[in-house]
C-alpha cells in the first residue's frame, strides 16, 4: 500500500485540489484565479483503508481551510461525487461525506485526550459509536449531525478566540439558542485554533426562512386577500421573534458588558458607513441615483445626542439564522459578520444593528418571489400584497422587541441608517453574486429613503 505523505497531500494533488476548492461553497475568493496550494500542517489522523488525514491549507497564501481526506482503493458509489483526485491508485475525497470515517473521528476524538495535536472537550451527553449525516445547504463551514448532537467544521477556521464559542458559553442555559457540547480544537499552532464546535441537535427546528417565505407564497397566491387576512399570516411569529431576540440582546448585555458611545464615536460611525457607499458606488453605478439621500441619512447619525448603549451583539442576524421549534425561537451561529475581519467581529455594537439585519430581511422575504413577472397588472397587485407583507411583520418584530427592549421605532435616526447601510452591503453583493435579486436591495433603499 502506498505510502501518505501528509504534509505534502495538497501539493501532490495539485490542480484537481484547485479545481474541487474553487467549486466549493465555502471557498472564499471565488471569481479570481488561483495558482498554488500548500499545506501548512497535516498528520494522519485514521491510519489504513480508509485513511483519513487532516490538513490545514493555504491557497495562494491565503488564510488556511481546514480540509479532511479521505483516502481509499475502492471508492462506494455513494461517495463518488465527493472525490477530488487519485495519488498513486488510490482516490483521495472529501471525508466529511463519509458517515463511516466521520463516525469513527468522533470515536476517536471522545476516546483519547490528543489526536495528533487535535483535542475534542466534550459534555459527557455526547455518545460514541454514532455514523453522521452531513447538511448539505451550508456556505462558509460544514455541519454533522451525530444524533442529539451537530458538530460545525470551520472551513477557513481563525487565530485566537472563537466569537460563535465564545458567546454560545456566555449564554449558556438561554432558552433561545442550542446548548454548547463541545469544541474541537487545534494545539499544533503556536496559538490554539478552534477547528468545531459541537451543540445540541433541535430536530424539530424549522429556519426562519423558510417559514416566512412559505408565509409570503400563500399571501401571494390568494391575491384578494390582504396580508392580515391569509392562514399563513406570519405576524404573530415575527412578534415572538421579536421578543427572542430582545432577550438575547438583554443576556449578553449582562454577560458580556455594556458601555454608551457618544457623539464623536457616532461620528466615527457614519464615517464608516460613508466609507462603504463610496465602494459599492464605485462598483454599481445604478446606486448613484440614491447617492443623496443616502449620505444624508447617514449624516443624520452625526447630530445624536443621546449617548447610545452598545455591547456584543449577534452580528449577522436575518431569518436564515434562526430556527423555530416546538418551544420558541432560537438563533444560531454567532461568528458575526461573513465579510469582516475577527478584530471587527469583536467590536461591541448596538443592538439596532441586528434588529435592522432582520427588517431587511423580511423585506427579502417579501420581494424575492417577485421579479421576472410579465404581467403589469400582477406585479403591481403582488406588489402591493409584498410591501403589506413586509409592513406588518417589521412593525410586528419591532413591537414584540419592545415587550422586553428599547422599542428599535424610538431611535429612528440610527435604525433608519444601520437599515440603509446594510441594504448598501446587499446591493454590492447581489451585483457581484446574484444580479436578478439586485432590484430587492435597490428598491428597500428607494422605499426607504
Amino acid at each position: 500500500m502506498t505510502v501518505l505523505r501528509p504534509t505534502e497531500l495538497a501539493e501532490d494533488l495539485g490542480e484537481e485540489l484547485l479545481r474541487w476548492l474553487v467549486g466549493q461553497r465555502f471557498f472564499r475568493t471565488k471569481g479570481h484565479a488561483v495558482t498554488s496550494a500548500r499545506t501548512l500542517r497535516s498528520s494522519i489522523l485514521i491510519e489504513g483503508d480508509p485513511a483519513l488525514v487532516h490538513a490545514m491549507v493555504s491557497v495562494d497564501d491565503g488564510a488556511p481551510y481546514q480540509l479532511l481526506f479521505g483516502v481509499r482503493e475502492n471508492v462506494p458509489d455513494v461517495l463518488a461525487h465527493a472525490v477530488i483526485g487519485e495519488l498513486d491508485g488510490r482516490a483521495v475525497y472529501d471525508a466529511p461525506q463519509d458517515p463511516e470515517l466521520m463516525g469513527a473521528l468522533l470515536d476517536l476524538l471522545l476516546g483519547q485526550e490528543d489526536v495528533a495535536g487535535l483535542r475534542f472537550d466534550a459534555d459527557p451527553s455526547v455518545a460514541a459509536g454514532t455514523r453522521p449525516r452531513q447538511i448539505g445547504v451550508e456556505q462558509s463551514n460544514t455541519s454533522l449531525i451525530y444524533g442529539n448532537a451537530i458538530l460545525k467544521l470551520y472551513r477557513q477556521p481563525e487565530q485566537g478566540r472563537n466569537r460563535d464559542v465564545d458567546l454560545h458559553r456566555a449564554l449558556a442555559g438561554n432558552p433561545h439558542i442550542a446548548a454548547p457540547l463541545g469544541v474541537l480544537t487545534d494545539h499544533r499552532p503556536q496559538e490554539p485554533v478552534v477547528l468545531g464546535f459541537m451543540q445540541r441537535f433541535l430536530p424539530d427546528a424549522v429556519e426562519g426562512w423558510a417559514t416566512a417565505t412559505a408565509s409570503v407564497r400563500d399571501l401571494l397566491a390568494e391575491g384578494d386577500l390582504h396580508a392580515d387576512e391569509v392562514g399563513g399570516d406570519f405576524a404573530g411569529e415575527s412578534g415572538r421573534l421579536g421578543t427572542a431576540v430582545a432577550e438575547v440582546h438583554n443576556a449578553l448585555a449582562e454577560a458580556t458588558g455594556v458601555r454608551e458611545v457618544g457623539q464623536e464615536e457616532l461620528a466615527a460611525e457614519a464615517d464608516a458607513m460613508h466609507a462603504r457607499l463610496d465602494v459599492v458606488l464605485s462598483e454599481v453605478p445604478s446606486l448613484a441615483s440614491e447617492e443623496q439621500t443616502l449620505r444624508t441619512a447617514f449624516d443624520a447619525v452625526r447630530t445624536l445626542t443621546t449617548p447610545v448603549r452598545i455591547h456584543q451583539i449577534h452580528g449577522d442576524l436575518h431569518l436564515g439564522q434562526v430556527l423555530r421549534t416546538t418551544a420558541g425561537w432560537v438563533l444560531i451561529d454567532f461568528e458575526g459578520e461573513p465579510g469582516a475581519t475577527p478584530q471587527q467581529r469583536a467590536v461591541p455594537r448596538s443592538p439596532l444593528r441586528d434588529v435592522a439585519g432582520m427588517l431587511r430581511s423580511f423585506d427579502y422575504a417579501a420581494f424575492h418571489l417577485l421579479p421576472g413577472n410579465d404581467d403589469p397588472q400582477d406585479d403591481r397587485q403582488r406588489l402591493t400584497r409584498a410591501t403589506e407583507w413586509s409592513d406588518r411583520n417589521r412593525t410586528a418584530f419591532c413591537e414584540g422587541y419592545a415587550e422586553v427592549g428599547d422599542d428599535p421605532r424610538e431611535h429612528a435616526v440610527l435604525l433608519r441608517a444601520l437599515e440603509l447601510d446594510k441594504a448598501v452591503y446587499e446591493v454590492r453583493y447581489e451585483h457581484h453574486n446574484r444580479p436578478d435579486w439586485a432590484a430587492i436591495p435597490l428598491a428597500a433603499i428607494q422605499r426607504r429613503t
